[in-house]
């Protein structure tokens, strides 16, 4: 699975803005008002939430996500391992409450 196939996925829905576009790195921003859209498309490519919003990060979590700004709290960490690779999405929600920075990478076990 690469970042460009689970891109064709979410190709449907709305992108408020395309920060960066690489083989191993892709980072948008999409509306918050969509983020259950976001999270059932993420579920069914990569399995459900490792980490819901609300729960602490596992120091496993943390260490996978940190190249990345890590993930806390209230984000969301969606992960699946491959033979070869791990891929991980991050939701991070805004304080305006109005936009969700989405993080997917690709990372090599």
């Amino acid at each position: 699975m690469t970042l460009q196939e689970i891109a064709g996925k979410y190709s449907n829905l709305r992108v408020y803005e395309r920060r960066s576009t690489a083989d191993d790195y892709v980072e948008l921003v999409f509306y918050a008002s969509e983020v259950d859209e976001w999270n059932k498309l993420f579920s069914d490519i990569l399995g459900p939430a490792a980490k819901p919003p609300g729960v602490e990060p596992t120091e496993h979590d943390s260490e996978l996500t940190k190249d990345y700004g890590g993930v806390f709290s209230g984000q969301t960490l969606f992960k699946k391992e491959l033979d070869s690779n791990i891929i991980i999405a991050m939701f991070w929600p805004w304080q305006d409450g109005v936009h969700t920075t989405l993080k997917i990478a690709l990372l090599k076990k």
